[in-house]
């Protein structure tokens, strides 16, 4: 992988919810450096209110210009009172793709995409919630379910709940089932984002959760205030000295082939040709982050 050949790669390392009930908070996203914005007309969004978030949510989206943020609606449930009525609202506005919320199966997630289709939304991309057992379990289902899902986003407080799961700082709990989503992600190569970390004033805890769910394996991380952005942004961004590694690992490795070896030695470790892959995608993911003004100086 390297940026030449992904032209429509594009970074998810923060996704913030928007919830669509609110004016202020949809002008004031529009310059925000949030590289996926989800307007939410599910779960932010109160029953006797929903109706109005959908009208105010299609007002507001006739101006589209978000700067480079990702433009993604979540719907409600397709068998709740406001699910068919959302998409059919949203299908043809320009954004860039819908978030269907608590899918539980590959046959759901289709039928969703159905319903999309049918109002108008074929060009939409997707995006799915996981946020139940019964969605981790068939994870797997989900993502390898159709070509148009792109991103899995993880609704963990949702899960933890119906796991009776006690969230501590370091998730212990939940390690098990967040890393079979990532499994499956990876596997159907999609991008998964984790869930948000709901305590807006320790600061220490934020950037803990963000770096644990760059650890883990994720893109991104959800978040739910935008004094949480810096700290997302920063921790899933490749750093100067990850970039210097993975200069070095691809000539590295293209002197060995050169000299007729399928692996290179760099400071007496084994370079084996799956770290040419993570190279690539480091300095790929480096080159789109400061396409859009952010990262550090180019280095030289």
């Amino acid at each position: 992988m390297n940026c030449k050949t992904q032209e429509n790669f594009r970074p998810r390392r923060s996704a913030l919810y928007v919830p669509a009930h609110h004016e202020q908070y949809i002008t004031k996203s529009r310059g925000l450096s949030a590289d996926v914005i989800i307007f939410d007309l599910q779960e932010s969004v109160p029953p006797s209110r929903k109706v109005e978030a959908r009208a105010l949510l299609v007002e507001q989206l006739k101006n589209s210009d978000f700067g480079y943020s990702e433009r993604i609606v979540r719907v409600n449930k397709l068998d709740s009172p406001w699910g068919k009525a959302d998409i059919a609202a949203i299908a043809e506005l320009d954004i860039d793709g819908v978030l269907f919320p608590d899918i539980e199966s590959g046959e759901e997630l289709t039928l969703a995409i159905a319903a999309l289709d049918n109002a108008n939304g074929e060009n939409k991309l997707v995006m799915a919630n996981i946020e139940s057992p019964l969605g981790v379990l068939r994870a797997e289902e989900i993502c390898a379910a159709s070509p148009r899902l792109t991103t899995i986003v993880m609704g963990t407080t949702d899960l933890a709940n119906s796991l009776r799961v006690n969230v501590t700082l370091d998730r212990q709990g939940l390690l098990t089932y967040l890393s079979m989503c990532i499994l499956a992600a990876r596997a159907h190569n999609k991008s998964i984002i984790d869930g948000p970390h709901f305590n807006l004033k320790d600061v220490v805890a934020c950037e803990y959760s963000c770096r644990q769910a760059r650890d883990l394996g994720f893109d991104g991380k959800a978040v739910i205030h935008p004094v949480q952005l810096t700290y997302t942004n920063d921790a899933l961004t490749p750093k100067g000295e990850d970039i210097r590694k993975a200069k070095g690992i691809i000539s590295a490795m293209e002197q060995a082939k050169s000299d007729g070896q399928s692996v290179a030695v760099i400071d007496d470790r084994l370079i084996e040709p799956c770290l040419e892959q993570w190279a690539n995608r480091v300095i790929c993911l480096y080159t789109k982050v400061n396409e859009i003004g952010q990262g550090e100086l180019t280095l030289g």
